[in-house]
């Protein structure tokens, strides 16, 4: 069982399901917000209400779990890393006590959303995530990323450090 599993709509489907669902509503909204106020003014809405939702969420999911601001990371990072195996690949960079620093080479995701069109949404919905995941880690974890696959890129980089114990 994933701390993530309440929140999810069905634990069964898998994460670039679930998203695939998501954009179906999105990207019909998005476009008629963008007729009626423009672009601009669409997308920041759109860009607001995503990254609240999502701040709120796994603020909510890192309350569920018990322990230091680095376990509840440690809880949500591996929830994620389990639901987004099979569609990204990853390379190890480093893995020890005073960081964790992996590059995505491949995404599903990306390659989901850019085959839209869309891929400032895909980065709210999937990229933005990751910051708010490390926020659970409080003054423990901190991350970095200078690039992404869904901007662009030819990976995504993720950079996490980790406080002295």
């Amino acid at each position: 069982m994933s701390v993530l599993d309440d929140y999810l709509v069905d634990p069964k489907l898998s994460l670039l399901d679930k998203t695939r669902v998501q954009a179906q509503v999105l990207v019909p909204v998005l476009k008629a917000l963008r007729s009626q106020l423009g672009r601009e003014k669409a997308d920041a809405i759109v860009k607001q209400a995503l990254r609240d939702w999502s701040k709120q969420l796994f603020s909510a999911v890192g309350d569920c779990v018990d322990g230091s601001p680095r376990r509840k990371w440690a809880a949500m990072h591996t929830a994620m890393a389990e639901m987004t195996e099979h569609d990204v690949t990853v390379e190890m960079r480093r893995h020890d006590k005073e960081a964790l620093e992996f590059d995505i080479t491949r995404c599903r995701f990306a390659e989901f959303f850019r085959a839209l069109g869309e891929p400032e949404l895909g980065a709210l919905l999937i990229c933005e995530t990751d910051f708010d995941i490390a926020a659970a880690g409080g003054g423990e974890v901190s991350f970095t990323r200078d690039q992404t696959i869904m901007q662009g890129a030819p990976s995504c980089t993720f950079r996490y450090k980790f406080a002295p114990r």
